[in-house]
């Protein structure tokens, strides 16, 4: 079903021209994505797991997004059943805006705002199409038991004493930003999903350490969860399956963030490894992982959306000059953007994001695999 595009002018009246641009602009995507909206069926189930980037708080001065890419975003998650976003903020209009124009047969999950600095005001989210995808009734955020805590490492001055160097202090703690578990099942396939946006700190030194940390915490809670697990009375035959996914913060396929998360049997699927789904200069922060000992679990594909090829395109910089800030806004000097070029290509992060929807697409129909089962002990 196509999204409820039934506001389009009213949203978009405001700005001549508006409404038409968004238009085409849709009908673009629609034409790219097809390949992708193509592969829905009843058998399998399309995952998503996209970080939208400060969904939508204007915290960082590049201007609330256009009512136009309220459509842009819809569009590019309805090629999908579930997907998983993060960075979602406190006020949660702008992402009911979202749910509004996928249409009737959305519904979401969101957690509470994660407090602190580290986690930045943030929210996690489920939105997931009601007729591909039921919400087992399970959910919640994970909390890592004593013993099992992330080592962080900073360093601490004495109060009132200037002259004291500082000293490195070590401190168990919970995750930065609490990862959020979601019990799922789409056709046959049961699963519990976890998302994530682990913490980045620097790239470096004690901070790269505590990443490192987060991510082999993570890993080790949910493998130890389905190693010790009871199975579900009415499913003996099929263990929980967990699949991880969010922005890992990874820096490579060969770097020790990518080491952590394969570890203790969760796999990032062969569809997307590496460099498979990336272009020359993508970054590796999103991923999915899945620990899975159901043996008819099956990944039948996936890939990774280009976001800029259909809107807000190097050529349309003229047509959205008015939108972007004249100065950057940026509190570190040497990363602000300091050309008309430089500043749009960083104010359009803000409209779309600055990561992509990374999926895949996996087997949901065991149904030939229980006959054959059944068959096969009373033929």
């Amino acid at each position: 079903m196509s999204n409820n595009y039934a506001s389009l002018r009213r949203d978009l009246a405001k700005e001549d021209g508006a409404a038409e641009r968004c238009a085409s602009r849709l009908l673009a995507i629609r034409e790219r994505l097809a390949s992708i909206r193509a592969r829905k069926s009843d058998g399998s189930l399309l995952l998503a797991t996209w970080n939208i980037r400060d969904f939508d708080s204007n915290k960082f001065g590049w201007g609330p997004r256009l009512p136009e890419t309220f459509y842009y975003l819809a569009e590019m998650i309805a090629c999908f059943d579930l997907v998983a976003i993060q960075e979602v903020n406190e006020d949660l209009g702008p992402f009911r805006k979202l749910i509004r124009i996928l249409g009737r047969e959305w519904d979401y999950i969101v957690t509470d705002v994660t407090e602190g600095s580290g986690g930045n005001g943030e929210r996690m989210a489920f939105v997931y199409n009601t007729e591909k995808v039921w919400f087992r009734k399970v959910a919640g955020e994970i909390v890592l038991p004593d013993g099992q805590l992330v080592v962080a490492r900073k360093k601490v001055k004495p109060k009132d004493q200037p002259d004291i160097p500082a000293t490195t202090v070590e401190t168990r703690q919970q995750f930065a930003r609490s990862p959020f578990l979601v019990a799922f099942q789409s056709g046959w396939f049961r699963f519990s999903l976890c998302t994530v946006h682990i913490y980045y700190g620097d790239e470096s030194g004690d901070k790269l350490q505590q990443r490192i940390d987060e991510i082999r915490k993570l890993i080790g809670f949910f493998a130890k969860r389905q190693d010790n697990a009871t199975p579900e009375s009415d499913q003996p035959s099929a263990p929980e399956s967990y699949i991880l996914l969010g922005d890992f913060n990874v820096v490579s396929p060969e770097h020790e963030t990518m080491a952590a998360l394969q570890s203790k049997g969760f796999k990032v699927p062969d569809e997307i490894d590496g460099h498979k789904v990336r272009r020359m200069g993508d970054h590796f922060y999103d991923q999915i992982a899945v620990r899975v000992k159901d043996k008819r679990f099956k990944v039948m594909g996936g890939g990774m959306v280009a976001l800029f090829e259909d809107v807000f395109r190097d050529e349309d910089m003229a047509t959205y000059s008015t939108h972007v800030p004249e100065e950057d806004p940026e509190k570190k000097a040497k990363f602000r953007a300091t050309t008309p070029e430089g500043r749009y290509l960083k104010w359009r992060t803000w409209q779309m994001s600055d990561h992509a929807p990374l999926w895949i697409e996996i087997r949901t129909d065991f149904a030939d695999d229980y006959l054959s089962e059944i068959a096969s002990a009373t033929g």
